[in-house]
């Protein structure tokens, strides 16, 4: 079996290069990206190194191949997966796309979520632009039989990130360093709206019990873990992994979104702040293996160790932080003023 992956190096699809590399010669893979992250990948992983916006070298350098299985992880416009139906219409048994569970209609009617939960999300234009990808693909099943498979996955973290909602441009490292300093980290709403968080390992195993899988052929899965926590048990696990004290200060969700320049009204209005749920039997009925193994408190130890021993990931963020001061400040001389 042949499979290519559009990207293939980042903190979904590096998990699901690496564990199917362990398959070779089952699976054969081969990547196309700039190269960015070379050292990381296998040796067996066969890599073609173009930019994919190049459609016409793209075209060139596999022109002799022909795929049980293609996948896009870096498409986030309708015009990405046009080029990528030029390029593949014809050439694969399998194109899988993933998008995103931020797809799913806000605000929600129901927190329990499948894949029947209707699309729809006024506040994150990232989440409207997954849409579109969505649409336009089925449409090319529905008219052409391009043998599409759409993928939603929810909060996935690798080992390079923990999950936190509210951060600035540079990640999560700044966040951490707020708790491990004994700083107020700012929480959205009171913390207690429910949340999934899904380590990269396991989003694997459910993506390659997709591939090459009859069953998958236009049809949308989620992937995600089956464990849900309120953000106040998820930043309690980031302290006590740290060894310090949580000193949570809430903010809703609307108000961060209104004094900042950070995207807050898609990020928390239109998918954090949310209470989301995932019914992940659809996916289990396709490949009845699959099962979520890795548990944020697991999952969160090994990241946090790896980030404090590589430092390459505590990438500052100054302007983050005096801003999370500002907000505390402000909301503080407020309260004193309506006590006066």
């Amino acid at each position: 079996m042949k499979a290519l992956f559009i990207g293939g190096t980042g903190t979904i699809s590096m998990a699901i290069t690496r564990l199917l590399a362990q398959q070779w010669p089952d699976w054969e893979l081969y990547l196309i990206n700039r190269g960015n992250r070379n050292d990381a990948v296998p040796a067996q992983v066969k890599q073609i190194v173009v930019d994919i916006n190049d459609e016409a070298a793209v075209a060139e350098k596999i022109a002799s191949l022909h795929f049980d299985c293609v996948c896009d992880f870096i498409g986030f416009v309708p015009e990405q997966l046009e080029r990528d139906y030029r390029l593949f219409n014809g050439k694969t048994h399998q194109f899988m796309y993933i998008s995103s569970a931020s797809a799913y209609m806000k605000p929600v009617r129901n927190h329990r979520i499948n894949e029947a939960t209707p699309l729809a999300n006024p506040y994150w234009e990232y989440s409207r632009n997954k849409i579109a990808c969505e649409e336009f693909l089925m449409k090319m099943y529905r008219e052409n039989g391009f043998p599409v498979t759409i993928i939603r996955p929810s909060h996935t973290y690798d080992e390079r990130s923990i999950p936190v909602a509210v951060h600035g441009n540079n990640g999560s490292w700044s966040v951490i360093r707020r708790i491990m300093q004994g700083k107020p980290a700012i929480i959205h709403g009171d913390g207690s709206s429910l949340w999934t968080l899904t380590h990269n390992s396991d989003f694997a195993k459910g993506f390659i019990g997709l591939m090459g899988n009859a069953h998958a052929i236009g049809e949308a899965f989620q992937i995600t873990s089956d464990e849900s926590l309120t953000w106040n048990q998820i930043y309690e696990e980031i302290a006590r992994c740290l060894g310090v004290e949580l000193k949570p200060y809430y903010v809703s969700s609307e108000f961060l979104a209104a004094v900042s320049d950070y995207d807050f009204t898609g990020s928390l209005i239109g998918d954090k702040a949310c209470s989301v749920v995932f019914d992940n039997s659809k996916l289990k009925r396709a490949v009845p293996h699959f099962c979520a193994t890795t548990r944020f408190d697991q999952g969160l130890r090994k990241s946090l160790e790896y980030i404090l021993q590589h430092p390459e990931c505590q990438k500052e963020d100054p302007e983050f932080d005096a801003w999370c001061d500002r907000v505390v400040e402000v909301l503080e001389e407020a309260k004193k003023k309506l006590h006066s």
